[in-house]
């Protein structure tokens, strides 16, 4: 099956909670993030088949990474407000970088379409002592 928007859609709303940064998104945001999405997947585990469910799924979490709000937070902004409507003030420890967004759904998808391999969050890194 291609990866399209109709299709991830339907998935989206069949399958995930939260779905209106997704649903909030034009047709041009959408085929952005699951062009990204598909990137990242193929390109971290190249050497696993990854299945469209899983690029949607990750699309969806994209779409709340990458909504209005978010996207001040990740600029660096501390926190913000519009008189008399809302506050909004951003943790030090929230999510950043495409990796952070990759859910257990995602590799519990890519783990089934693989036969069962076991996939982890555990990174190779330099480090000084």
């Amino acid at each position: 099956m291609a990866i399209t928007i109709p299709n991830a859609d339907t998935y989206i709303n069949a399958n995930c909670i939260d779905i209106e940064d997704w649903t909030d998104s034009d047709e041009a945001k959408k085929q952005r993030i699951l062009n990204v999405a598909d990137r990242k997947l193929t390109t971290k585990y190249a050497q696993y088949t990854i299945p469209d469910t899983a690029v949607y799924e990750y699309a969806n979490e994209l779409a709340t990474a990458f909504n209005d709000t978010n996207r001040l937070q990740q600029q660096g902004v501390a926190s913000f407000g519009l008189t008399g409507v809302a506050n909004f003030t951003f943790k030090d420890w929230a999510k950043s970088g495409l990796d952070a967004w990759i859910s257990d759904t995602v590799l519990d998808l890519i783990s089934e379409a693989n036969g069962g391999v076991k996939l982890s969050r555990r990174e190779t890194k330099w480090t000084v002592l």
